[in-house]
């Protein structure tokens, strides 16, 4: 130790060089640095979803949970199982073992699944699934006293633009009712005309579709042959017809029903400053920017804003970008504040000189941390800045140690460079023995595994990131 020391001391220019790698890295790696609430956390979850509309609690667990948890038991790679029986729908949750192949056990989780023969008739198709866990950013109102087809609209609108940024991948449209039409047969109708409701439902049912038709080939190629029936609004079902005289006379739907186009029943509704709204939410998924994509999305809100039908607004709230960005302003004012302190107080006490050398000691320190965080994998996160303030003022009191002891050992006669190289000598093995303590203290939580390990090591495990529950 003391002859790297005296090195560096007596060369000034490979000082001076690791200095400017420090800088020059540090600032390059915090422009490019990947910034986001909360560490990532390796999640390795497969989910079996399964509908089964109508049945209760004990049938959904009887006549699907059950099979599902029977087909999976033994495959390899599942450390335990969870199951979520629940009106109309069904979930099985697989853990896997921290070392278990995602992909593989998905797909021998999928083929199992789809080798069930035993569900009732009434289900519908499986979904297998990876479960992810991705951080929202924040969440945009659409507001105002306008009916409710307005305000999902607009809000699709809004969702798909928000979509189509660059560096957004993940945009949803939230508190909103999906649409439904409604047809309400006429019992008298019915006996007028002399049909049944299953004649009416069955004629919708094929009427409504779309159909291949195969192919003609000509001396150009083949032609693909196609039949478009589907309706997807109300007065395209009201021009179904539901019954065909001997005369050639026909009977439309909307002359034995009531065809509403409508919003499924329900409670939901959703208000924001006291008028109706809809919510557009954000979500940052993979090595997305959280600050960025908040960025990007006010720029184009301020754009679009000027668009906005007759009595709407939009307006950003739950900003999740805000709370990294107060913690990276209050880690630049600490920063700050200790470099003014200690610049103040060693000036009072040392030489000017040496003052703002130990003062300039502090950011060369910070830049030189951040400069590895792009090759460790490191992302700047909350947990990422709440460690950088504690280490702050163990950096500040080495600093001022150090600096004290040189300038002690200057002010005994020697020269600056022998007092630079016994003040150091002197001090060093306390405040190396001083930083290897804290170490010691955080050490467990480097040395953790399993799902919450990402968490504090402040570094992006995989693809699954925390906060809310996604299924891919």
């Amino acid at each position: 130790m003391h002859t790297a020391i005296a090195w560096f001391t007596r060369n000034p220019v490979a000082a001076n060089l690791l200095m400017s790698i420090f800088l020059v890295g540090g600032i390059g790696a915090l422009m490019t640095l990947h910034q986001e609430e909360f560490p990532s956390m390796d999640v390795k979850v497969v989910t079996v979803s399964m509908a089964y509309l109508g049945a209760a609690p004990e049938e959904v667990e009887e006549g699907v949970c059950v099979r599902i948890e029977e087909a999976l038991e033994g495959t390899e790679g599942i450390e335990k199982m969870i199951t979520f029986a629940r009106e109309g729908a069904c979930t099985v949750q697989s853990m896997l073992f921290d070392n278990a192949k995602q992909t593989e056990v998905l797909n021998e989780i999928k083929s199992k699944v789809d080798s069930i023969n035993t569900f009732p008739v009434e289900t519908e198709k499986p979904v297998v699934s990876r479960m992810t866990i991705t951080s929202d950013v924040l969440q945009i109102a659409v507001f105002g006293n306008t009916d409710e087809r307005t305000l999902k609209e607009v809000g699709k609108e809004i969702r798909d633009e928000v979509a189509a940024l660059d560096g957004i991948s993940t945009v949803e449209l939230q508190y909103v009712r999906p649409y439904e039409i409604s047809i309400e047969v006429s019992e008298e109708a019915l006996r007028r005309y002399g049909i049944t409701l299953q004649q009416v439902s069955q004629v919708i049912r094929n009427t409504s579709l779309d159909m291949p038709g195969g192919t003609i080939k000509t001396k150009g190629g083949e032609i693909l042959l196609r039949a478009k029936g589907q309706a997807y609004w109300g007065d395209e079902f009201e021009d179904i017809v539901v019954l065909t005289r001997n005369d050639g006379t026909k009977v439309y739907l909307n002359e034995v029903a009531t065809v509403r186009d409508t919003f499924e029943e329900g409670d939901l509704r959703a208000r924001f400053n006291g008028q109706p709204a809809s919510i557009v939410k954000v979500w940052r998924v993979g090595k997305e920017d959280a600050v960025t994509i908040a960025e990007d999305v006010k720029t184009f809100l301020t754009r679009y804003e000027k668009t906005l039908p007759q009595g709407l607004n939009i307006s950003v709230w739950n900003d999740q970008s805000d709370q990294l960005t107060d913690r990276l302003s209050a880690l630049n004012g600490m920063a700050l504040s200790g470099l003014g302190l200690v610049i103040i107080i060693l000036t009072l006490f040392l030489k000017f000189r040496v003052a703002m050398w130990v003062a300039a000691g502090i950011p060369i320190a910070l830049l030189g941390t951040f400069a590895i965080f792009p090759y460790a994998d490191i992302s700047m996160s909350s947990m990422t800045v709440l460690a950088i303030i504690l280490v702050l003022g163990i950096i500040v009191d080495d600093a001022i140690v150090v600096g004290e002891r040189v300038y002690a050992h200057e002010e005994m006669g020697k020269t600056p460079v022998k007092a630079a190289i016994d003040g150091t000598w002197e001090i060093s093995v306390p405040v190396i023995f001083g930083v290897l303590t804290t170490m010691a203290a955080f050490l467990p939580l480097i040395m953790l595994s399993g799902r919450m390990a990402g968490f504090f090591w402040g570094r992006r495990l995989g693809c699954y990131h925390c906060l809310n529950i996604k299924h891919n």
